[in-house]
């Protein structure tokens, strides 16, 4: 979970953003690429959150994995 999380996060910040880019070539010229890494921003800090959690609190993690 936590390797999918920091994954995720490399995936849509600067200077590799791979996903960002994907966006950008999908909506051509009309929209500027700060635009939409200003866009992804809540997206990191929502994900940054998430895995502050999950390392404070382990249980969140591993509760449906537990279950199986």
């Amino acid at each position: 979970m936590l390797l999918t999380k920091v994954l995720e996060i490399g995936m849509i910040t600067p200077p590799i953003g791979m996903n960002v880019f994907v966006i950008k070539s999908v909506v051509g010229n009309s929209i500027p690429l700060s635009t939409v890494f200003r866009g992804v921003l809540w997206f990191i800090v929502i994900d940054l959150v998430i895995i502050v959690l999950m390392v404070a609190f382990p249980g969140l993690a591993l509760f449906l994995p537990s279950l199986l």
